[in-house]
Order: C-alpha cells, then sequence, then structure tokens
C-alpha cells in the first residue's frame, strides 16, 4: 500500500492485445477476495490491437471516493509509450514495474523506484509469450506485498471467459515467475 498504509493507487498500462485489462482484472479480483475495497476502470484506444489501453486500479481499506488515478503509487509501463505518457505522473516514492524488454531506457527520475523486469523474455523462456502481462503483476503484487500472488493466480479462473480456462496453467505460473523473479532482486 502506499506510505499512508490505506490505500494503493496502481495504474497498469500498454498496448492493446498486452493483456492490461485482465491484468487490472485480476488484480481487482484478488484484492475483494483479500477482503480490500476495490475500484478499477479501463480504458481503451480506438483500436482492438497495438491501440492503447490502461487502466486504474485502487486498493483500500476503506471505502474509495473516486476510481479515478492522477498520480499513481505504482504505474506498470508494458512498453514506451505508456512510460513515456505515464511515469512523470508517479507519486514521489511510487514504484515503476518497468518491462525492460520493451522500454530499456534509465527512467531519469530518482525520487521513485524502479524495478526493471524483462517480462516480454521471460514469458518468452516460460513458452507463453502472452502472459507478459501476468509476469509483471506477479513482479508486482511480490514487491508491494500487498496481495499474495497465489491469490491472484486462484483468481484467473474467476476472471477469465471459460473458453481460456487452458491458459490458467500458463498464466499461474507467469504469475510465480514475475514474483520469483522479484525475490532475487537486491533490495
Amino acid at each position: 500500500m502506499s506510505k499512508n498504509g490505506s490505500y494503493e493507487s496502481l495504474i497498469i498500462a500498454g498496448f492493446g492485445g498486452q493483456g492490461i485489462i485482465l491484468a487490472g482484472k485480476v488484480v481487482a479480483q484478488a484484492a475483494m477476495v483479500s477482503g480490500r475495497e476495490v475500484t478499477y476502470m479501463p480504458s481503451y484506444g480506438a483500436e482492438v490491437r497495438g491501440g492503447t489501453a490502461n487502466c486504474m486500479v485502487i486498493i483500500a481499506e476503506e471505502s474509495i471516493a473516486s476510481p479515478m488515478v492522477i498520480n499513481p503509487d505504482t504505474l506498470i509501463a508494458m512498453n514506451k509509450a505508456s512510460y513515456n505518457k505515464f511515469a512523470p505522473r508517479i507519486k514521489p516514492g511510487g514504484l515503476l514495474v518497468l518491462n525492460s524488454s520493451k522500454v530499456p531506457d534509465k527512467p531519469q527520475r530518482d525520487d521513485i523506484e524502479v524495478l526493471a523486469i524483462p517480462v516480454d523474455d521471460i514469458a518468452i523462456e516460460l513458452n507463453n509469450p502472452q502472459s507478459a502481462n501476468m509476469v509483471a503483476l506477479g513482479a508486482y503484487l511480490q514487491k508491494r506485498g500487498l496481495i499474495d500472488p497465489d491469490t491472484a493466480a486462484s483468481c484467473l479462473e474467476n476472471v477469465l471467459a471459460p473458453r481460456h480456462h487452458q491458459t490458467i496453467p500458463a498464466n499461474q505460473q507467469a504469475i510465480r515467475r514475475g514474483a520469483e523473479f522479484v525475490k532475487t532482486v537486491p533490495a
């Protein structure tokens, strides 16, 4: 949670087709299962694939007044365009989870914590390139410690449409791999 301990505001952003909206749904569901208050607000570009997609999630111990996130505690940036758009808005002391497979540049801010993780590369190592979003999600959850990554992994069945249930084991593995990556990064 944020420094005040009562809430966490999150923006997950990337291209359409990167599973941005799904990652937000999983976080929101996992937060609800964990007994927290949640808001979830997706935003899509005009294009279905390749356009922009982002979602705002707020996780709190108490009622949430507005679902809007202007200055997030955390940003998960899955591509360069999303990094450029949202990184300047991260609150000082916040967290940037950066897909270093797509954004190799070092952030110019020294007032935030940066977790650079090659999520695309890890997803390819898992033989599931489409699971990069889940790798990033697992890393975020492990780093913040407000929701157990296994709780999020268990929520996939309720979030994914039944026609995609065959992807649950691979997505669960990706969440766990993202969490494991964070454990290997020096604090």
